[in-house]
């Protein structure tokens, strides 16, 4: 299982790095979109009639153990970031465990998700994300969409992080908009600028949530092997431990019998 879980933080960590190229092409072509147009509405903003504190979130954890405290990490963040927002939270979770410890804490998810258990399994998970979060979000259920998941550190496992992907208001679409060209070239959008815009959004989602699943992986593995590198140790301690106190226990059985036959010995001489 230690080999196991090895192999899968290699291969999702490649993927986030794979998809960091790919991220930055898509962050490129939304800055070059929004620079040439007038900020636009209507982008997964926030429809007429939506109640304007309610909020959506969904919540990466592990549906298997020996992960340590991978879960309660991650779940604990989001239940004091989800709590200090005003309104009504809408939550769906990609595990059982962090279902349950969502449900603890008197956060009952919306719907649950089976973790993927490969980066092939990652694309069809993110497109059920999006068509049940969607769903209620056109029934204007919420206005905000977050992502909490664990992030891979170095010099650490993991940290817990939040990322807000909706509502692609004003503010996100001047923050993408002062993403700077890598070159002098000016850029040209053709196919339209609203066409190529929602596009390129939509990658942009996908993406998001393809990262933060892929990055949950990862740090679930990490955390795994990290879990029976422990038990490993305190194995290992665990034995030297007995066997020590077994050689004790059985030289003071050989004491105690030698002392028999030597008090044995000097009984029948002094006799």
């Amino acid at each position: 299982m230690k080999a196991l879980a090895a192999a899968s933080i290699g291969q999702y960590e490649q993927s986030v790095r794979s998809l960091a190229d790919y991220y930055r092409t898509v962050e490129l072509g939304l800055g070059a979109c929004l620079r040439e147009s007038e900020p636009v509405a209507g982008v997964h903003q926030r429809k007429a009639g939506t109640k304007a504190l309610a909020i959506g979130a969904v919540v990466f954890g592990s549906d298997q153990g020996l992960v340590g405290q991978f879960n309660d990490v991650v779940a604990d963040f989001a239940i004091k970031t989800l709590a200090a927002l005003p309104g009504k939270c809408h939550v769906w979770a990609v595990g059982e465990r962090i279902q349950a410890r969502l449900n603890d804490a008197k956060l009952p998810p919306l719907g649950l998700f089976a973790v993927p258990n490969s980066v092939q399994a990652i694309i069809p998970l993110v497109g059920q994300i999006q068509i049940e979060s969607e769903a209620h979000r056109a029934k204007g259920e919420y206005a905000s969409l977050y992502v909490f998941h664990n992030r891979p550190q170095r010099g650490a496992l993991y940290e817990p992080v939040c990322e807000r992907l909706l509502p692609l208001d004003a503010e996100w679409q001047s923050d993408r908009a002062k993403v700077q060209w890598p070159d002098k070239n000016r850029p040209e959008v053709i196919c339209g600028d609203a066409a190529t815009l929602r596009s390129l959004i939509r990658e942009y989602l996908f993406i998001s949530l393809f990262r933060a699943c892929a990055e949950s992986l990862a740090s679930e593995n990490a955390s795994r092997l990290a879990a029976m590198q422990r038990a490993d140790k305190n194995i290992d301690e665990l034995l030297e431990q007995l066997q020590s106190t077994f050689h004790r226990l059985r030289q003071s059985g050989i004491d105690e019998e030698l002392f028999d036959v030597i008090a044995g010995f000097e009984a029948l001489v002094r006799t």
